[in-house]
């Protein structure tokens, strides 16, 4: 197939979709074949901004060698399932489903059909996951925080799925390791999910996790500390900082018997457009899935873990009257 014969369509026009058309619209290896969404309206609005065609569902499967699923979450798997059925290379953003089963049916087809299927956790494709892989190799605790004030945009899904999905993803891509248990603790407050919510995982060779996702805090901060025999290491997102005190790395750290300490930063990556070229790479030169469906099941099974243990936890709350059911 030829490198601008690769025709990518877009399901869904809301906020991820755009964006996603945007980069396709702009793209040098694929061409945006057209944008679907179940308001008419607002595909055509978003058309019009990228000079595409705003196209049935059908229309757009047939016009389209691939397809971009930024469809709201509860339709990922009729979506993709469906392209995947009609012999299209498939992304979908995170999460890749609503279920484990909706998961792994995905997983099953797009080996059956023989197509690509890409899940859009988009800090895989980041700079700064580069720059934590490449100094922390085996951590033995991470802390995460990741907040922000409300927005309505993805309050159809808990802020789990929403916001924490994305740190559970990197964590599980640090540790390697299977979880061995979950301990969670949410509450719903502006919406009728969870917008905050703190987990502790523990994974099978001894690394701990915790990690806090907040979408009705007064400002945004995305931070993570982590440690190991390796060193500490301190990363600061929105300031685009590291930090890393260890023996490998920086300039000697005095009064520390031979440490040193290493501080870098790095420039603003455009993580969906690397995104996009992983996802045309695949599909034209037979290059490795960055996060394919085995990491989005993954990233999914550690959410609903985390899903499972919250709502446990609220039961106990709700049993001693420590909140109102």
């Amino acid at each position: 197939m030829a490198a601008t014969g690769l025709r990518i369509g877009v399901a869904g026009a809301g906020h991820f979709g755009r964006f996603h058309a945007l980069k396709l619209a702009a793209s040098k290896r694929a061409a945006l074949s057209g944008i679907y969404d179940r308001d008419p309206a607002r595909a055509g609005t978003v058309a019009r901004e990228t000079r595409s065609p705003a196209l049935g569902w059908d229309a757009v499967l047939a016009a389209s060698d691939a397809l971009v699923i930024a469809a709201p979450a509860e339709a990922h798997f009729e979506l993709a399932g469906a392209a995947l059925q009609a012999g299209k290379h498939v992304l979908v953003e995170k999460p890749i489903a609503a279920t484990i089963a909706q998961a792994e049916e995905l997983a099953r087809l797009a080996v059956a059909h023989g197509r690509i299927l890409q899940v859009g956790h988009l800090l895989r494709y980041s700079a700064e996951h580069k720059a934590i892989s490449e100094r922390m190799r085996r951590p033995l605790y991470l802390d995460c925080v990741r907040i922000a004030p409300f927005k309505p945009r993805g309050t159809d899904v808990s802020v789990i799925l929403d916001l924490m999905i994305h740190d559970l993803d990197l964590v599980l891509a640090l540790v390697d390791s299977p979880i061995e248990s979950v301990d969670a603790v949410g509450a719903p407050v502006a919406s009728v999910h969870e917008d905050i919510a703190n987990a502790r995982v523990r994974f099978e060779n001894g690394c701990v996790a915790t990690i806090t996702a907040s979408r009705i805090s007064l400002k945004t901060e995305r931070k993570m500390r982590l440690f190991s025999q390796e060193g500490y290491m301190s990363v600061d997102f929105g300031a685009r900082k590291l930090m890393m005190i260890g023996r490998e790395r920086g300039l000697p750290l005095p009064g520390t018997g031979g440490g040193r300490i290493e501080e870098i930063t790095w420039k603003d990556h455009d993580a969906l457009e690397a995104e996009h070229a992983a996802f045309a790479a695949a599909i034209l030169d037979g290059a490795p899935v960055v996060v394919d469906a085995a990491a989005g099941i993954r990233a999914l099974a550690a959410a609903l873990a985390v899903t499972d243990s919250m709502a446990a936890s609220r039961a106990k709350a709700e049993a001693s009257g420590l909140i109102l059911g």
